[in-house]
């Protein structure tokens, strides 16, 4: 018996998944302990955008050190925090015109989302939040309450309050439907809202993704998204646009809602912001809304790490051109060419996505399983989402080369089709 069957808890799940030892990792491969290599389209969840070890981000994170850069300082300034900041601003919010200001919290994704929940109630001086149906925005229990899978919400052990979830998008996808379903139910919930004998407040927030990573890779249309941002501008709530998992380059531009024309009040990012593995997260608050926190008043311990910083710092340099995102959008087509044949090749097959994130629902969780457990043996690792796990996501690198691409989409095509021609 290991040491991780041993001594770690039960709760530990990837590693039930891909139950061997890793030792090394180098942009869209890694190696286990056995010698066994592995093309790697999980990305630590969207984590890793720019791959295992990334060769600039390794470089200037060793000369950090080597120069005895400050690695932890609270909020506190530093040289590498102001690097970071002035980076950012230059390259991300100054060409979009964002006055936003820029909070560091705890270093995970959902602690970027209990910051967000906590301003936009304090801003507005209400508590309820509107979420949406397969949404996921974290464990901890104010971002937990948002979240909508029965699994993780049921681990709490008190009740998820404030918090209502209405439907992400259409209720069931339509047929020959002249106009958004979705958008004429949030039309319906403003008239709810606007109406003084429904019973109903009007929420501090409304929290979004644009892409339902962990629900499934579920897309919300452009109409939807703008439907929703025009009613909490027009309840006077705040709009959240959960950035976490497919911002930082993911969708073909930095931020996943880029050219849809919306002006979120709050972006939550994490994952990918810290560029290779080491851990951020970060809001960008809209100043008028940011000016309600007091000075100390929320705090995180990790909030001040300086490797993540730096790295960090390297990975904004991506997007002073063009160059990375013409790439994603080269394998984002790479991608959507080799698996969208399949909806017509086999029954119960949907593909879903947008840029370098798609899903495959294939109809129920144990094909999924199947076909995730079938590629981890032939060398690739992908992971399931969704209601009952029924989802095969790929989200690889965006730095993966294009050979390692397509021989993880054969592998990943063959397992399917053995997979569900077997399951029709």
């Amino acid at each position: 018996m290991s040491i991780f069957q041993q001594r770690e808890s039960e709760v530990r799940g990837y590693c039930r998944v891909y139950p061997v030892v890793f030792d090394t990792a180098v942009n869209a491969r890694q190696k286990d302990t056995e010698g066994n290599e592995y093309i790697d389209f999980f990305a630590g969840a969207g984590v890793l955008n720019f791959g295992h070890n990334n060769e600039r981000m390794k470089n200037a994170m060793i000369e950090y050190l080597q120069n005895n850069g400050v690695t932890h300082s609270l909020d506190m300034h530093s040289k590498a925090k102001q690097a970071f900041m002035e980076r950012f601003t230059k390259t991300v919010l100054e060409p979009r015109g964002m006055p936003h200001k820029m909070q560091f919290m705890g270093p995970t994704g959902t602690n970027s989302v209990e910051a967000a929940l906590k301003i936009a109630r304090r801003a507005t001086g209400r508590s309820e939040v509107v979420a949406f149906t397969h949404g996921f925005h974290g464990m901890t229990l104010g971002a937990l309450a948002c979240t909508a899978n029965s699994v993780f919400r049921n681990a709490a052990g008190v009740p998820l309050n404030h918090v209502s979830h209405y439907s992400f998008g259409c209720e069931k996808p339509c047929q020959g439907c002249k106009m958004d379903c979705g958008v004429q139910s949030i039309k319906a919930l403003g008239e709810r809202y606007k109406d003084s004998s429904s019973g109903l407040e009007p929420p501090a927030a409304f929290l979004v993704e644009t892409i339902q990573a962990e629900g499934g890779v579920n897309v919300a249309s452009e109409e939807w998204l703008k439907a929703v941002s025009d009613l909490a501008r027009e309840l006077g709530s705040v709009f959240i646009v959960d950035d976490i998992q497919v911002g930082c380059g993911r969708t073909g531009s930095y931020f996943s809602f880029d050219g849809m024309d919306l002006d979120p009040d709050i972006v939550c990012l994490a994952k990918g912001i810290g560029g290779m593995g080491t851990p951020l997260a970060m809001n960008l608050v809209k100043p008028e809304i940011d000016s309600h926190w007091n000075p100390g008043e929320h705090t995180g311990t990790f909030r001040g790490q300086g490797l993540s910083f730096v790295a960090g710092t390297e990975a904004l340099s991506y997007f002073e051109n063009d160059e990375l995102m013409n790439t994603v959008k080269g394998h984002a087509s790479t991608m959507l060419n080799a698996v969208q044949p399949l909806e017509d090749k086999l029954d119960g097959v949907q593909v879903r996505g947008k840029g370098m994130i798609l899903g495959l629902d294939v109809s129920t969780g144990e094909n999924a399983k199947a076909i995730v457990t079938k590629c981890f043996e032939d060398g690739l690792l992908v992971s399931a989402c969704g209601t009952g796990g029924r989802v095969v996501k790929l989200i690889p690198p965006l730095t993966i080369p294009e050979q390692d691409l397509k021989e993880g989409l054969s592998i990943l095509l063959r397992h399917v089709s053995e997979v569900m021609g077997g399951a029709a």
